[in-house]
């Protein structure tokens, strides 16, 4: 699910993810090149943790890089922060 941004609204609606599904916040922005704050990242998904248990989140960037027919003006170099940014923010969440 796609929470890049302020306009994708609140983690209320996971309240009605079924047990047995698992969800993926899309945290990470691919539109801008500009790094995400580690803290924030763990408080929002803390804060999804609300509505899902932890061990049924999981962090994803929100889409692809390259999610619209032009790409997103992102370096090589801001994608791999961002992927370099995820993994070590998954293994601070999760273990």
């Amino acid at each position: 699910m796609e929470y890049d941004d302020a306009r994708s609204g609140g983690f209320e609606p996971l309240r009605d993810v079924p047990e047995d599904k698992f969800v993926v916040l899309g945290l990470i922005t691919t539109k801008r090149g500009m790094l995400e704050n580690q803290d924030e990242l763990k408080r929002r998904i803390s804060e999804a943790g609300r509505y899902v248990a932890r061990e049924r989140l999981g962090l994803s960037p929100q889409c692809g890089f390259s999610s619209s027919i032009i790409g997103n003006q992102i370096s090589f170099d801001a994608q791999r922060r961002k992927l370099d940014l995820l993994v070590q923010t998954a293994r601070q969440v999760w273990g």
